[in-house]
């Protein structure tokens, strides 16, 4: 147990220029833990309510100044010179919220509290994060996971440079420093090769080259030339993963997806089909979010032709909730859960999302978000919890080389 002597909460700057929440929280002891909380760009209609002060002259409408004066205020003032365990604060804090979607007090303000506490402690106790992390999760076997580096971004993040908004490559034969070592060469030969074409080198939102190309095809094929060029061999080297994120161009009320690049649109079952030409004609280890949030259908025809096969992973679909998790586990929709701690608002409500989808035989990928800050606590969770998979973007962009610096800093404490 851990008595909350002070919690101090300011605005700063995410990786995108836009207002968030950073939380210190100090124990009687004297040890302060702190957590600065992620944005999506991409995000979910399920989840949790990031709050947001919607005053036009401040930051465009997006300054969180309320949620700051949330924790400073009325958070603080319920938990001073109290006793919490992790599980006792954030239920307390749910309850003080009193609403199902944290949208009275604000996710983001509830997750900088819970993730703040939870460093505190874990600096109280003498011990790394992660390793708190593992005493809550239920002393899984620790261990560094394995990233997956989105080199190039599209969609949302990239201003639809392509339909597809992750293009990722995965070295699952490696360690991890040889891993970052070979993505950031890739990296580094895909900008030259871009260059070499005539095409942009500026990179999107998640570090990965956003250069628009006239087809979603073509991007796999220059992302093939930079693999060849860096003496890598695709297919038993290095795997392509994607993120579809095909909420973002799903239209409700035709129920088709519409891709910009190809001005084409496609119904549910035609969508089915060109996923699998997309799947068919490169060696894939996994693909995030093929369908819409609520095309349950689609999800669960897919999930049965290839959940054997290949990692199908829920974003949207799943938004770190238990609720939806167990939703799809019933209608077997996917086989893996991409976790976010702040599209649940927090830490308890992610281990316990993290659980569930364990117990289904699934897979936790923990990742980043579109909007970062150079807060590493996902590389931690990510290795307490021993799930062994991470998105945290390119090996590019300060917000995103801090997770992957800091996996390299815990693997000398493994």
């Amino acid at each position: 147990m851990a008595t909350i002597s002070n919690i101090h909460a300011r605005e700063i700057i995410d990786s995108r220029a836009n207002p968030t929440i950073e939380v210190d929280v100090t124990l009687s002891d004297g040890s302060m833990g702190r957590s600065a909380v992620p944005s999506g760009a991409s995000t979910g209609t399920y989840e949790a309510i990031e709050l947001r002060d919607g005053v036009s002259d401040e930051y465009l409408g997006k300054g969180v100044d309320i949620s700051v004066s949330n924790v400073n205020n009325e958070i603080f003032n319920a938990v001073k010179d109290k006793e919490f365990n992790q599980s006792e604060l954030d239920k307390f804090l749910m309850e003080l919220d009193g609403t199902s979607n944290k949208g009275r007090l604000g996710a983001n303000s509830i997750l900088g509290v819970s993730l703040a506490f939870a460093h505190a402690v874990a600096k109280s106790q003498n011990i790394p994060l992660f390793k708190y992390i593992n005493n809550l999760f239920g002393e899984v076997e620790m261990k560094l996971p394995r990233p997956m580096f989105n080199i190039m971004n599209g969609g949302k993040h990239a201003n639809w440079s392509t339909d597809i908004q992750e293009f990722m490559i995965i070295f699952p034969n490696l360690d991890l420093l040889k891993q970052i070592e070979s993505a950031s060469e890739v990296f580094m030969n895909l900008e030259k090769i871009l260059a070499s074409l005539g095409l942009n080198t500026n990179v999107g939102n998640e570090g990965g080259f956003a250069p628009g190309f006239k087809s979603n095809d073509e991007a796999f094929e220059v992302l093939t030339q930079a693999i060849e060029k860096s003496n890598f061999k695709l297919g038993s080297d290095v795997f392509f993963a994607l993120d579809f994120a095909s909420t973002e161009f799903y239209n409700k009320e035709n129920k088709t997806y519409t891709l910009k690049t190809e001005d084409k649109s496609y119904t549910s079952i035609e969508w089915i089909e060109r996923v699998e030409s997309i799947i068919s004609k490169y060696p894939f280890l996994s693909i995030e979010d093929p369908f819409s949030e609520d095309d349950f259908e689609s999800w669960s025809k897919f999930n049965n032709l290839y959940g054997s096969k290949l990692q199908i992973v829920g974003d949207d679909l799943l938004v770190t909730n238990v609720e939806r998790i167990k939703n799809a586990i019933t209608q077997k929709m996917c086989n893996a859960l991409l976790v976010k701690p702040n599209q649940i608002g927090s830490l308890t409500e992610t281990l316990d999302a993290m659980k569930l989808s364990l117990s289904a035989n699934w897979n936790n990928v923990l990742s980043h978000r579109s909007g970062e800050t150079e807060d590493v606590t996902i590389s931690h969770i990510a290795v307490g919890t021993g799930c062994g998979q991470i998105k945290t973007g390119a090996p590019s962009r300060g917000e995103r080389t801090a997770k992957y610096n800091e996996l390299i800093r815990i693997s000398e404490q493994l």
